[in-house]
């Protein structure tokens, strides 16, 4: 009971995370995160964890409107990052969300307006998406939807270029299986693709999927990451 009461709670904070970069990618205020050594804050402990698992998409408006994080939030960050290194027998898209919040951390320390060049270096291995089918790839790519940021190539960005029909099926599929996060993932990867087939509808089909998805801010956070970069006119 213990155990199944503090993974709601960190669902909720992984929720209220979320809900604050949804209102930072919807041109409101972002939820700054703090209390992560606050011994009188109930959730304090769940700060970290819940940075981990949002992972990259915490710094996802500062990255999309090229503006500085608050020096708190990317201490905390950094602390996730430090914190949770992968295991040696870590899954690739546990490798490969580490990576990426490795990656943007090295975006916003490496220069004062958090722009540097394109860093490839220590990629983790890329090659389980080699001859994936269709529906593992839509997966795994929607797990790893925070690698889905415009002008950030990887190898896992690559494996998506190559296969935008096949991940227009898996938004399909997904949607028809009600599972939202899923759709919501694949959709922000279609996004910033090259070749998706024009009657996919995936404008229409990123709000249905948003009016489906309901109160869940990571949902949300997916669509309204699409949206900015659709408006950009983003492409990876």
């Amino acid at each position: 009971m213990e155990q199944s009461g503090t993974s709601a709670l960190l669902q909720g904070a992984v929720q209220d995370l979320a809900s604050g970069v949804v209102s930072a990618l919807s041109g409101g205020d972002h939820v700054t995160v703090s209390g992560a050594d606050a011994d009188d804050i109930p959730s304090a402990g769940l700060v970290l964890p819940a940075v981990r698992v949002l992972g990259a998409d915490l710094l996802l408006p500062q990255v999309l409107f090229r503006t500085l994080p608050d020096m708190a939030e990317l201490a905390v960050f950094r602390k996730a990052v430090e914190s949770f290194p992968p295991r040696a027998d870590a899954a690739p898209a546990v490798r490969w969300s580490h990576w990426a919040m490795r990656r943007t951390l090295r975006r916003f320390e490496a220069a004062p307006d958090g722009v540097m060049p394109g860093d490839r270096a220590q990629e983790p291995d890329a090659s389980w998406l080699d001859g994936a089918s269709w529906q593992f790839l839509t997966h795994q790519l929607a797990v790893l939807a925070p690698l889905a940021v415009p002008g950030e190539d990887c190898a896992v960005t690559e494996a998506a270029r190559r296969r935008p029909v096949d991940l227009a099926r898996g938004f399909v599929r997904a949607v028809r299986r009600r599972d939202w996060q899923q759709a919501a993932g694949a959709g922000r990867w279609l996004t910033l693709l090259d070749g998706v087939p024009p009657e996919l509808g995936l404008e229409t089909g990123l709000d249905f999927v948003e009016l489906m998805g309901g109160t869940d801010a990571r949902v949300t956070l997916q669509v309204q990451a699409a949206r900015v970069m659709r408006a950009a006119g983003a492409r990876v």
